[in-house]
């Protein structure tokens, strides 16, 4: 089934876009329930998350939830919804870089110049405080830059990184809608076994980064997870960080044996049977 991702950026009408695929093509388009679960997973209110996400976090919102809590949690969720087998389009959190490597997965940015998406806003809110609609835009903007900078090393603006960019100053929603619906009908973004094995790779990567990011005794790790065909490959720690790694990542559902690349060596060894 169909997953496309779609950014998030205010007043870009990526929202509508989303809602039009969905409805085209019989699928859930995910956002809100994202929150919900983060919030619960995170042990937040709904608030603080969605304050994290708008760069609205107060100090002692993000010293109690910080950021890499948010983007490994919300990188765990959504991949998950990605691999429900119904298909989805996702709205935000990262989900076209999380998943620009999986083949049957179409990113898409959705965009328009800061001077129409402030009109939009305006009329949609009703306002003449242009200043302060300004200035939201502005704060979005940066917190979404900041968040892809610090976690893909990216710049989320450029086009390269998307399947397909479309500017709604001259492009009507309905037109995005069949333009997209086009790439996802072709045959070159159809599912295959290999490219569903790849997201259910990426997913097990993701369960067992949440699982670590929870423990008190990994939540810090700064080593690097992957995973194939249930086998996750651990790198970039110590042996004795490993032994704690290798505890937590094996009770993952899914996991069928960890490997491990020592600091001083360049061989991958196996770490469990």
């Amino acid at each position: 089934m169909p997953v496309i991702a779609i950014t998030r950026e205010m007043g870009s009408l990526g929202k509508d876009v989303a809602s039009g695929l969905g409805e085209a093509l019989a699928l859930p388009v995910i956002y809100h329930e994202v929150i919900d679960h983060l919030a619960d997973r995170m042990r937040v209110r709904r608030s603080h998350v969605v304050n994290l996400l708008d760069g609205k976090a107060g100090l002692l919102q993000r010293l109690t939830a910080d950021q890499t809590s948010l983007f490994i949690h919300s990188a765990d969720e959504i991949i998950a919804k990605a691999l429900e087998g119904q298909g989805a389009v996702i709205r935000g959190w990262g989900a076209t870089h999380l998943m620009r490597d999986i083949p049957h997965v179409v990113t898409v940015r959705v965009c328009a110049p800061v001077e129409t998406r402030r009109k939009r806003i305006c009329e949609r809110l009703g306002t003449g405080d242009v200043a302060l609609v300004a200035e939201e835009i502005h704060r979005n903007d940066a917190a979404h830059t900041a968040i892809v900078k610090r976690h893909y090393g990216l710049q989320w603006t450029d086009a390269e990184h998307y399947d397909v960019v479309l500017n709604t100053e001259r492009v009507s929603v309905d037109e995005c809608v069949d333009e997209v619906l086009g790439i996802v009908r072709s045959p070159k973004f159809a599912e295959t076994e290999a490219s569903r094995a790849k997201l259910e790779d990426l997913a097990l990567s993701a369960h067992v980064w949440a699982a670590l990011r929870r423990s008190a005794e990994t939540r810090d790790t700064r080593a690097t997870v992957s995973a194939s065909a249930g086998v996750v490959a651990v790198s970039g720690c110590s042996t004795e960080e490993m032994l704690k790694i290798i505890e937590i990542a094996i009770a993952v559902p899914g996991v069928r044996d960890v490997k491990y690349r020592p600091r001083e060596s360049d061989d991958l060894r196996p770490a469990f049977h």
